[in-house]
């Protein structure tokens, strides 16, 4: 694996086939070594991962994991019925009533819909925070409004979380 990268490298700028492809470096990188393209959370090469990007971009998403409690399945039982919006493509590619919950967040800063990841280190706990008054009203009222019906303004109860020992063994 390591001498078809160096190869790859040595061959200086590649431009990618699929240009309106937000993934179109990872493809082009996985054409060029013979990998059949999939979207299983499993490594695509050997025991690795491959993990490419464009110039600019900083966001890499590493793997998917459903939080605990698993029980709940909090994604489609908590976070899309209650904190969702209807799908962009709603009533055109999916049915009218799809709904939506995709977040980009992170420890420094809240989206704009208020939520924020919360590294707690004495449980070893990585969890997700609510708040109400990070919310940017101009963008986003009529679903605050849509949330405080349907589960009030609290912060997520129960509180969706990842073990350090969950993230440590889905990352291997």
């Amino acid at each position: 694996m390591i001498t078809e990268l160096i190869h790859i490298r040595e061959q200086g700028w590649i431009k990618t086939k699929r240009k309106n492809n937000d993934g179109g470096v990872g493809n082009t990188l996985e054409d060029l070594l013979g990998i059949e393209e999939n979207n299983l959370p499993i490594a695509n090469a050997a025991e690795w991962e491959l993990k490419a990007q464009k110039k600019g971009t900083s966001l890499v998403t590493l793997f998917h994991l459903e939080p605990s409690p698993k029980a709940y399945k909090f994604v489609p039982s908590i976070l899309l019925p209650n904190y969702g919006w209807k799908h962009k493509e709603a009533g055109k590619k999916y049915p009218e009533n799809e709904m939506s919950f995709r977040q980009t967040i992170n420890t420094k800063i809240f989206s704009d819909r208020g939520f924020s990841v919360q590294v707690d280190r004495e449980t070893q706990k990585v969890q997700i925070i609510f708040d109400v008054n990070k919310v940017n009203l101009n963008k986003h009222q009529k679903w605050l409004n849509f949330v405080e019906q349907n589960i009030g303004l609290e912060n997520l109860n129960p509180q969706p979380y990842w073990g350090f020992d969950d993230l440590y063994s889905d990352s291997n």
